[in-house]
């Protein structure tokens, strides 16, 4: 005759309940609407089928309905299919931007954390001049200057961002030079270059993950921003900011038109940041 097993009681089975922090449970939502983005960028197909560019002029300002999920424009292009591919603009512009900023001010940094300190005060200044001006402006600015196009917008919200990685990077480099490892390869007789590579760049990268995060945020604003302005991606091609620009002259009889790109960017920038200060207190808290 087979043996009965007790059920075990309830203190047994909280004991056995595997806890989940709070803070990843926070970080559930953002971080699969993130995936969700990324999954826009790469293959958008995967979640809508419509044409973001094919235009029904008999279905023109359609509200959201099982034709148009998210409605249709003033030329009758869907809305979803509009959000879903602008993604890939402004998502790949932000991105480019942020790579082209870290991978400079990375380099400045460095430079100026190890220059003389003439040369490390005459580059300080220029990021902290720089950093007076909001970056918006600042990219402005430099699209006022090179012209518009996607190129060109990629490479002035770089040029806006640099100072945010470059001071980061120069304060930690000060840092790190002044420890022993790197006094005792300096002793050693090591190259300057193997140094800078082997022992003080990979110890000032630790910043970067949370201000890159962050700072992708920033950049699909700007881009957004730029765009609306008519100095990124030209229409027809379906990108946020552009697509609020389109979609002002109609806010009284199509809001859907102006509210779900608009709600993108919003989602976008509200996920980046938590996750970006998730990472920054994970980071902290490493920190001696």
């Amino acid at each position: 005759m087979t043996a009965l097993t007790p059920a075990p009681s309830p203190r047994a089975r909280a004991a056995l309940r595997v806890p989940i922090a709070p803070g990843v449970l926070r970080l559930l939502p953002p971080s699969a609407f993130l995936l969700l983005l990324a999954l826009a960028v790469a293959a958008p197909a995967l979640l809508t089928g419509a044409d973001p560019l094919a235009a029904d002029p008999l279905s023109a300002l359609a509200p959201p309905g099982p034709d148009h999920w998210l409605g249709s424009d003033h030329l009758g292009r869907d809305v979803l299919a509009r959000v879903v591919h602008g993604a890939r603009h402004s998502i790949s512009i932000g991105a480019a931007a942020t790579a082209l900023a870290v991978t400079s001010g990375v380099l400045l940094g460095l430079a100026a954390g190890l220059s003389p300190t003439w040369a490390d005060e005459a580059l300080a200044r220029a990021f902290d001049v720089l950093s007076t001006l909001p970056e918006l402006l600042l990219a402005l600015l430099v699209v006022a200057i090179t012209g518009p196009g996607t190129g060109n917008v990629i490479l002035a919200i770089a040029v806006a961002q640099i100072p945010n990685y470059a001071r980061v990077i120069r304060a930690q480099t000060f840092v790190v030079r002044r420890s022993g490892y790197v006094e005792q390869a300096v002793t050693f007789g090591r190259p300057r270059l193997v140094i800078t590579a082997g022992h003080v760049l990979p110890n000032v990268l630790g910043p970067i993950p949370v201000l890159a995060t962050i700072g992708l945020g920033q950049a699909v604003i700007a881009s957004s921003g730029l765009s609306f302005l008519g100095m990124g991606p030209q229409p027809p091609a379906a990108e946020w900011g552009a697509m609020l620009s389109e979609a002002r002259n109609y806010l009284r009889v199509a809001w859907w038109e102006a509210l779900f790109p608009g709600l993108a960017i919003t989602l976008t920038v509200v996920c980046l940041t938590v996750v970006g200060r998730r990472l920054q207190r994970r980071f902290e808290g490493r920190t001696p």
